[in-house]
């Protein structure tokens, strides 16, 4: 039996300003203490031949896996990732490729992800509880809040001795990036918002497919079923202008798979996008150059979730890409080195 859907449950007025993710469900909850991928690895530096490296840190009062790239005398440009989303799901062509063009380009894991601290410890969020609380008003118990993922990034630039940097976030990565702008400009160069939203209520939702694929679970437990999961869920999100080659997405998937599986992150880092609200009067407070990327075609959060923190942000400037959905297929590497670049460089 498949785990229940919590998304057909909700509120329709209350994901049209949340879009739905992925969380936790029977799997997640059974999985035990390390789920599919073992552990966290103990802390580690490995030295690569560019001057990067992969690392683990402490900062903000977590251990954070980073992984660097180019030279530390570079201008910095951080690389915030997604719910529920590794450092590796930021193409490492994608940072070869703004190393080149002269950026000290940095990926990590947020919390609850990957190999940086998780959160096992407060439990699996009860989504739907703090559903209904959060329609009467009322404050949802959370372990942590958006805020405090952004903490979390600002404690890393700390350690790297980064004075600022290029805040560049997808998804909800986009929402830390947004709040990096808003709460830290002393720290940010520029803000780079990837197919991220405001949270304003009344944005469009996803396409019915993607929003039943991403509350769906996986048919099981074992290595397979979870790959073929991620395989038909990348799939649905996927860019319908650059369709993913089906060995390269197995790849993909079953690498992150085997780094660390761990959906009860994803549900709390959910419950963090809920509980921190949307952000539409703190946009209208950043003063950093700030540009938006978003795809024509994006099944998850549609185009206009972009337009409209672009339209929320003093001069802010938007790119919309046909054929773009949500993922960053190899097809679009380029074209995001050549914008982000571009942009940062004229910052």
């Amino acid at each position: 039996m498949r785990a229940p859907c919590v998304a057909r449950s909700i509120p329709r007025r209350c994901r049209s300003c949340c879009p739905p993710f992925r969380w936790a469900g029977r799997w997640g909850r059974c999985a035990g203490r390390w789920p599919i991928g073992g552990p966290p690895s103990a802390a580690h530096t490995d030295g690569r031949k560019d001057g990067g490296s992969v690392t683990k840190t402490k900062a903000n009062g977590i251990e954070i896996e980073y992984e660097t790239f180019g030279k530390k005398s570079d201008p910095a440009l951080l690389l915030i990732m997604g719910l529920g989303a590794q450092l590796t799901l930021w193409p490492e062509s994608l940072c070869e490729g703004l190393a080149a063009k002269g950026f000290f380009v940095v990926r990590y894991d947020n919390r609850d992800v990957g190999l940086s601290t998780d959160f096992g410890k407060w439990g699996v969020p009860d989504l739907m509880g703090a559903f209904a609380k959060l329609m009467k008003g009322e404050k949802v118990d959370t372990p942590y809040l958006l805020d405090d993922m952004a903490a979390d990034a600002v404690g890393l630039l700390d350690v790297l001795g980064i004075d600022r940097a290029h805040m560049v976030g997808a998804s909800m990565g986009g929402m830390i990036a947004q709040i990096l702008a808003a709460r830290y400009p002393q720290r940010t160069l520029s803000l780079v918002s990837i197919m991220s939203t405001s949270g304003r209520p009344g944005l469009p939702m996803g396409k019915p497919e993607a929003v039943a694929m991403l509350s769906a679970a996986p048919e099981g437990p074992a290595r397979e079923q979870l790959v073929a999961h991620g395989m038909k869920l990348r799939t649905v999100i996927g860019s319908p202008g650059y369709p993913a080659d089906p060995t390269e997405l197995r790849a993909l998937v079953e690498r992150n798979i085997d780094r660390r599986y761990y959906p009860e992150g994803a549900a709390r880092q959910y419950l963090s996008v809920l509980a921190s609200g949307p952000r539409t009067d703190l946009l209208k407070t950043v003063k950093v150059p700030t540009l938006v990327l978003h795809g024509a075609d994006d099944p998850l959060l549609p185009v206009d979730c972009g337009r409209d923190v672009a339209s929320l942000v003093p001069g802010a400037k938007i790119e919309v890409f046909p054929g773009w959905g949500h993922d960053l297929p190899k097809e679009m590497v380029p074209k995001l080195i050549q914008s982000v670049s571009a942009f940062c460089k004229a910052a």
